[in-house]
Parts: C-alpha cells; structure tokens; sequence
C-alpha cells in the first residue's frame, strides 16, 4: 500500500467506527430509558423484588436489541477488521525513514550520476553534501549519501544516515507509523464496544491492550495539536518558525558534525 492508499483505508475505518458507535450508542440509550420507565412503573413495590424485576427485563432488552442489530454491526467490525488487517500488511515497508528514502529513490537517474560522481569523495565532501541535502531537501542527493556512507566503516562514516533521512522522510514516517497503531486500537475498541453492549462489561485485557496502544500512539505523537487557548502566531512570528523549521534538518546534522569532530578531552590525572 502507498501511503495514500494508507490514509485512505484509516478513514474508512473512521467511518465505519463512526457507524459503529453510533448503533450501539443508540441501543444504550435505548435501554436506559427502558431501565427508567421499568423503575418509574415498579417504585411501589420491595427494593428487593423491583432490582430483580428490572434485571431480568433489561436482560430480556437487550438480548431483543442486540438480535435486532446484529448483522449491522457484525457487518462493520468484519469490515473494520479487513482494513486494518491490510494497513497492518503495509508496516513491514515503512520501517524507517531511510527504508522510504531508498524505496522512494530506486531507479532515479540522478540518484544514480550522484552515486557514480560521490564514489570517490573524502569525508569532508560528504559532510558538506549532507549538510546541502538536508538544507534542500535533496531526496536523490539524500539517498545517494546515504548509500556510499553504508560501505564505511561506522566510525569512518562523516554523519548518521539515519538522521539524514529523517529530515526527508521522518515526520511522514511517523505519521503512517501512528495510522498503522491506529487502525489496530480502533478495531479493539469496536470489539470491545461490541461486547460491552451484548453482555452488559468488556474484556479485562482487550481494555488493557487499547490501553498500550493509545500510550504508544502518544508517544508517535503524529498528530499532536497545539492547546486550543494557545494563540495563532503573527506573520512575522510565523516566518521565523518556518525559517527555523527550514533550517532543522542542516543543523541536525550540522550539529552530528561537530560532535564527531570535537576531540576527545584527555583524562585528568
């Protein structure tokens, strides 16, 4: 799947989530209000005798509303469960960022002449490629650094690859690594919605693995907003920042270069 056809099937699995809720959200409310008017018509009788009247009709209830909606919802967590199943067969080509640069690359022509005209450039060259690369978002220049810096030795290579990439590839990178926990939370949460409506409490674990999921989509932090109360930047507030967003990925390395430069300090007695 590309990454489009990645963000296509996760809102179709909002959709179809979005169905699904709203069913079983109706059934709920329908059967609260029959719990109401079961305790408005019986609160003459023993509290004892009332509870369990009530009990056995809500069950009756909702055994009659659950067979009612059954095919429906059945219908849209299979749906649900097909889409994510095929997102979820994508996650082994969008391991990382330099997967996708290499794969978004292969067979370029002018990724090829970079290669062939770097093949024999020193460290100092590569660190300034890198560095223009990263400043331009270069991804044929990327790929092709990236490429010759693999046959060195790592503490011969002139920056991390990995990070080079990242710059090109990594906020997308993330982006499809949060749809693909995502699709998986909300086909559990269909499920467990789905159970809860039948049998009246949800499955101990499925709620512990939604749980594990949400933490892991936080920490992906794709989507992350700012606060509603934070106020929109002015113009010339708003250039710096994409100046400076501009900027991030030559720094990055920048930064990756200067560390690998500065000598070590020699050991105090």
């Amino acid at each position: 799947m590309t990454d489009n056809d990645i963000r296509a099937a996760l809102a179709k699995i909002h959709h179809n989530r979005n169905q699904h809720d709203n069913m079983v959200r109706k059934a709920a409310m329908d059967l609260n209000q029959y719990r109401q008017q079961l305790e408005n018509s019986l609160s003459t009788i023993d509290a004892r005798d009332r509870n369990s009247a009530i009990g056995k009709a809500i069950a009756g209830r909702r055994t009659e509303l659950s067979r009612q909606s059954k095919d429906a919802r059945l219908a849209l967590t299979r749906e649900l469960a097909e889409v994510a199943d095929r997102i979820k067969s994508a996650e082994s080509h969008y391991r990382s960022p330099i997967q996708m640069l290499m794969r978004d690359t292969l067979g370029d022509e002018r990724r090829s002449r970079i290669q062939s005209q770097i093949e024999q450039s020193g460290p100092v060259e590569l660190a300034s490629l890198a560095e223009l690369a990263a400043a331009t978002r270069d991804k044929e220049l990327a790929a092709a650094l990236c490429g010759r810096v693999s046959g060195l030795k790592r503490d011969e290579r002139p920056f991390n690859a990995g990070e080079l990439a990242d710059v090109m590839f990594g906020e997308q990178h993330r982006e499809l690594s949060q749809a693909l926990v995502e699709a998986e939370r909300r086909v559990l949460e269909a499920l467990q919605a789905d159970q809860e409506f039948e049998t009246g409490k949800g499955n101990p674990h499925r709620a512990l693995q939604i749980a594990m999921l949400k933490k892991r989509e936080a920490e992906i932090g794709a989507y992350g907003e700012p606060a509603p109360d934070e106020e929109e930047p002015d113009d010339e507030d708003g250039a710096d920042e994409a100046l400076a967003a501009a900027r991030t990925g030559e720094d990055r390395i920048a930064a990756g270069l200067k560390a690998r430069c500065t000598p070590a300090p020699e050991p105090t007695e």
